[in-house]
């Protein structure tokens, strides 16, 4: 099953359902994450290269070098490569569940929002535009980006949610513990309790998503056959030059 990639930082709200993860510990996951031992592998059809093999499938070099223009528009710089293919590596876990699930794509005018809020974290389209090229990505590889991030993002919402109920006290116990505390110190007013409940609950809801689903990403991705192909050096494909920054 072929799918592209998508870059799990937090663009907007509902995309920080997934956990951060330092980087990868080769010493904790080498039984999945094996490198192919003295093995080059060649570019395909002259066209590109093959990153890693996942079960039946594939992680190719351009993907490798699209995820990092991306993480270079967005955070002014890429993630080491191994980080990458892990990355694309649970992307193709979740991709392979919503497609057996038939879970449907997000309709043109939900990827038209979600493209508009991202540009809107630039300062201008021109700005945009320039860190585009900077990073060395097409305006329409960051809107499939985006587009496949929000498919991706609302299917774990589906698959998760209806598990992450959460409590009236785990509700009053944030409020009391968490929410009120952060306010005080910034020497702000604190809102009662009834007016924010629905917005406390919501992020304890996402909070428990993220962590279902960074549960079932570990468990899975110990399964997974992934095989790492040895870089060429003669097909090593090119880093995009770091940008001055992510959007402010």
């Amino acid at each position: 099953m072929r799918r592209r990639a998508f870059q799990s930082a937090s663009l907007f709200g509902l995309f920080a359902l997934f956990v951060s993860r330092g980087p990868a510990d080769s010493s904790v996951r080498s039984h999945s994450l094996v490198p192919s031992s003295a093995r080059v592998e060649p570019q395909q059809q002259g066209i590109d290269g093959v990153a890693a093999r996942i079960e039946d499938d594939i992680i190719t070099e351009s993907e490798l070098r699209e995820l990092a223009a991306f993480q270079v528009l967005v955070d002014g710089k890429s993630k080491p490569r191994l980080e990458l293919i892990r990355e694309l590596a649970d992307q193709w876990i979740i991709t392979s569940e919503a497609k057996a699930a038939r879970y449907a794509p997000p309709p043109p005018q939900d990827i038209d929002l979600a493209v508009a809020n991202f540009q809107k974290q630039f300062h201008s389209p021109e700005e945009y535009r320039d860190r585009c090229a900077q990073a060395g990505i097409s305006a329409a590889a960051v809107r499939r980006l985006i587009a496949e991030q929000l498919y991706l993002t609302r299917f774990m919402d589906y698959r998760f949610r209806a598990a992450a109920q959460v409590s009236d006290e785990t509700v009053e116990a944030y409020y009391r513990d968490e929410f009120a505390p952060q306010l005080r110190a910034q020497n702000q007013p604190v809102p009662p309790l009834d007016d924010v409940d629905d917005t406390i609950r919501e992020v304890l809801i996402q909070r428990t998503i993220s962590e279902r689903a960074q549960k079932w990403l570990d468990e899975t991705r110990d399964r997974l056959k992934l095989d790492i192909v040895t870089q060429n050096p003669a097909v090593q494909p090119s880093q995009p030059s770091a940008a001055p920054g992510g959007p402010q």
